[in-house]
């Protein structure tokens, strides 16, 4: 058996797609979906056989698990194409939108506002971080995070993030960042769909 065949029949990709995988199995899955298109077409199909799963069980699908799947995928695609890796600023409580106009005014890294639901594009990731610009049109549901930690600059609409059962209203030009440990969600109070940078650190 060869080492991709290996790969595919190990586990590691159901992990990565469900992001139970540890910093290094996230690195190593990622540099093989570099390398190799089946390692990539196998992601795809992973991930719509546990959308199809899901249905058939009537369960919801975590809304964040397709459109960063797919973020994923398209990122990984264009670091393939070419792409250098961009160096964004971190984020932080002084910054502003004009720190990532360079990326969003990317036409490659725009979206329609989704009608319903979450879309994201990657500006960067590597093992331990990731920052992606994200629309989210209804909210996105409770989750805690043990080893990583969240921020969020908003970029059009508002919403409120609700940490350990206390509301944090956030309009454009608002930076929050998340606590450790505490169960946290998000809800949409605008018309439009609220936009914003969503930046990932390991902790």
């Amino acid at each position: 058996m060869n080492e991709i065949q290996k790969f595919l029949e190990g586990g590691l990709l159901e992990l990565y797609v469900l992001g139970e995988a540890s910093s290094e199995e996230m690195e190593r899955v990622e540099q093989m979906a570099l390398e190799f298109p089946e390692i990539r077409a196998e992601l795809h199909a992973i991930e719509k056989g546990l959308e199809n799963y899901a249905l058939t069980q009537s369960k919801t699908v975590d809304p964040k698990v397709k459109p960063f799947l797919m973020a994923t995928i398209d990122f990984m695609d264009r670091m393939e194409n070419g792409e250098i890796m961009s160096t964004p600023p971190l984020l932080n409580p002084e910054s502003e939108q004009a720190d990532y106009e360079t990326w969003l005014n990317r036409p490659d890294l725009d979206l329609p506002a989704p009608d319903t639901g979450i879309q994201a594009k990657i500006i960067c990731a590597n093992p331990g971080f990731l920052m992606a610009i994200v629309w989210i049109r209804e909210g996105s549901p409770v989750e805690t995070h043990t080893n990583e930690l969240e921020s969020f600059l908003i970029l059009e609409g508002s919403c409120n993030i609700i940490i350990a059962g206390k509301d944090h209203h956030l309009h454009k030009g608002d930076f929050l960042t998340i606590p450790l440990h505490q169960p946290h969600e998000v809800v949409i109070t605008s018309a439009m769909a609220c936009k914003l940078i969503l930046q990932r650190v390991a902790a």
